[in-house]
């Protein structure tokens, strides 16, 4: 099965806010966005989370977490849990959970996630398949 796109997600970040502990900083990134795709339509409710784990030998674990409301293909109302780990040198997995029928099969997939940075944030594109 070659790569398909699932969905874009377009982020808006907002205010940082960050701790500088003694073995590592932590910084959370509020943001909302929108996100669009062949399959489901919709908008982040309320603020998702971006958590950078930074330690002091200047490895990241960045782990966002956020649900997205909106519609799948099928035009049904259904809601969307995204989890996306990982970091720029060995890549994003997504993990999601979903209340719409038609895109259950999201939940077992093997996906991955790019991440680009736009203006007033990143765009993170989901794709089932490997990286």
């Amino acid at each position: 099965m070659r790569d398909e796109l699932l969905m874009e997600i377009r982020v808006t970040c907002r205010e940082p806010v960050s701790v500088d502990g003694a073995n590592r900083k932590i910084v959370m990134i509020p943001f909302t966005g929108e996100a669009s795709g062949p399959y489901f339509s919709g908008s982040v409710i309320g603020t998702g989370v971006d958590t950078q784990k930074i330690e002091k030998d200047g490895s990241i674990l960045l782990s966002a977490r956020y649900m997205l409301e909106g519609t799948d293909s099928a035009g049904n109302a259904c809601r969307v849990f995204v989890e996306n780990q990982g970091n720029w040198t060995i890549g994003f997995t997504p993990s999601v959970v979903t209340d719409s029928p038609l895109l259950a099969g999201w939940e077992t997939a093997s996906l991955y996630a790019t991440a680009d940075g736009i203006p007033e944030g990143v765009l993170i594109r989901i794709f089932s398949g490997e990286p």
